[in-house]
């Protein structure tokens, strides 16, 4: 039969070793818990069964890619999901004034525009430095006002916004469209050149169709002689 002592330094233990299993399970976060929790039971109830479970890992930034808005509704706000709440939590901490732009690749038409953090508001990016996130040109600035078009969660968007440039980035900003019109322009003069040359190709068949008819009709000169007896 066990004595008292023995039995009392085996309750001790046992709690201590609870004590501390339980201040390591309190010092991790939820990922690593459930992770813990997991290998546990696997340890415990399925031996046979490998201990390294992989689970996929989503972190807050994979939230606000999937969750972000440019431009957030009222049905985003109303959505009480803490994915929401933490994309809510970062749109609000951003500045809707101004765009900053990724002009990398202007020449296809393609420019990204997202809102000013707040470094950038403190240090006038954006509004008195160039909004192009690659220049940082701070005269000859502009505010413009772009027509932003853009596909979103599905849907195809548009939002008016400003952004402020320098002449060389305004450049940038209105190439494709410029790009347009003077090809639009060239293939109008093309054609107009074109049907002027048509048509004056006409004029000279016409011209020499109705010179042909003429000498068609023409009679040969004859002299007349009068004898007089």
């Amino acid at each position: 039969m066990a004595s008292l002592g023995s039995l009392k330094s085996a309750i001790f233990d046992r709690e201590e070793r609870k004590q501390q299993y339980q201040a390591h399970v309190r010092g991790l976060n939820a990922y690593d818990r459930h992770k813990k929790f997991l290998n546990d039971y696997v340890s415990f109830y399925g031996k046979e069964t490998s201990t390294d479970v992989k689970l996929p890992v989503k972190t807050d930034h994979d939230t606000l890619r999937e969750g972000y808005r440019f431009i957030r509704s009222e049905e985003d706000d109303m959505n009480p999901s803490w994915e929401q709440r933490l994309v809510k939590r970062y749109y609000d901490k951003l500045f809707k004034e101004y765009c900053i732009a990724d002009m990398s690749q202007y020449k296809s038409g393609k420019i990204g525009l997202r809102w000013r953090t707040e470094k950038e508001v403190i240090s006038g990016k954006g509004q008195f430095i160039c909004g192009n996130k690659h220049c940082n040109e701070k005269d000859d600035l502009a505010s413009y006002e772009v027509n932003f078009s853009y596909f979103e969660a599905g849907e195809h968007k548009q939002a008016l916004v400003k952004l402020v440039t320098c002449k060389r980035c305004a450049e940038k900003l209105h190439y494709k469209k410029r790009k347009e019109e003077l090809e639009r322009k060239q293939k109008k003069e093309y054609k107009r050149k074109r049907d002027q040359s048509k048509d004056e190709d006409d004029t000279d068949e016409e011209s020499e169709r109705s010179n042909v008819k003429r000498k068609g009709l023409e009679f040969p000169s004859m002299v007349l002689h009068h004898s007089f007896s």
